[in-house]
């Protein structure tokens, strides 16, 4: 059985010289349903937001780019701040990053116009996935000792021979359910 996804951890750092109007919020997703959200950080004036979370986000093998959404609290659901839409590839390639090793990167933000609208700090570590289970094989856990005496063996009578039998018992007379 293959691989449906992939794990990246991804921390989100920091934002700057984004126009907001209330506290701010980032939604990461990877061309599925499931998401994550940071909390919400407040801009004092100074055109730089720190969130610093981080997350775990599962991401399909089909997906071909991780989308970063800053969002403002007063238009919860309407439309995002910026964007910042990044191919997987830069992540999940063959020059990708490698496994358990932490890299920053940083991408310009798109408002809902396509005008710039500040840049995104965030870092991405590739989680390695989990060795194979391994699977056993069921033996049968039914053991007993028979002593056979001669009766139709072929055996003289009083000659024992102890044989071990692994079986599983058949209940001839169990009433079966239908």
């Amino acid at each position: 059985m293959g691989l449906r996804s992939r794990t990246l951890e991804i921390t989100v750092i920091s934002g700057e010289n984004v126009r907001i109007m209330e506290d701010a919020y980032v939604v990461v997703r990877a061309e599925s349903l499931n998401c994550c959200t940071t909390r919400s950080a407040k801009d004092h004036g100074t055109n730089f937001l720190s969130w610093n979370e981080k997350f775990l986000l599962d991401v399909p093998m089909h997906a071909r780019s991780i989308t970063f959404e800053v969002q403002c609290t007063k238009f919860k659901a309407f439309r995002p701040l910026g964007v910042a839409r990044i191919a997987a590839s830069d992540f999940l390639g063959d020059a990708a990053v490698p496994e358990n090793q932490l890299q920053e990167w940083s991408y310009g933000l798109r408002d809902w116009e396509g005008k710039r609208n500040g840049v995104i700090h965030f870092a991405v570590r590739l989680v390695p996935p989990p060795p194979p289970k391994e699977e056993k094989c069921l033996k049968p856990s039914v053991k007993a000792v028979v002593t056979r005496k001669g009766c139709g063996y072929g055996l003289k009578a009083g000659d024992k021979k102890k044989e071990v039998v692994n079986r599983v018992p058949f209940w001839w007379n169990y009433p079966n359910i239908v």
